[in-house]
């Protein structure tokens, strides 16, 4: 008896828990919307997210040293951007091509060779 009465209390009382819970969260979100904390928040992720890397670690990810020549550095693009489309590893072949992306404008704009 005493067990049945003590189960029925945790259910009405996780219950009672839940609603609350539930009820504060959309609050929450009512207060954020309302002063513009979650579009802040959000362009705050995104600018995190797409932050541009820098040149010593597109090199870095390539493999290639400072004096190397767009040539070489294609070169190595074509082969790790390949090899992970093969492997099917989109995380490893998007940050070969940011890299190769960061290289391409530090070479147009020291005006080295053709980096299209």
């Amino acid at each position: 008896m005493a067990a049945r009465l003590i189960a029925q209390l945790i259910v009405m009382g996780s219950g009672i828990l839940i609603r609350a819970v539930a009820q504060a969260y959309r609050q929450a979100l009512a207060n954020a919307s309302k002063t513009g904390a979650a579009q802040e928040a959000m362009q705050n992720t995104v600018r995190r997210a797409s932050r541009a890397i820098t040149e010593q670690e597109a090199r870095q990810i390539l493999g290639v040293s400072e004096n190397a020549s767009w040539e070489e550095i294609l070169k190595k693009y074509e082969i790790l951007f390949e090899r992970n489309a093969q492997q099917g590893s989109f995380y490893l072949q998007s940050k070969v091509h940011r890299a190769k992306e960061c290289l391409e404008a530090v070479y147009q704009s020291k005006g080295h060779g053709s980096a299209n």
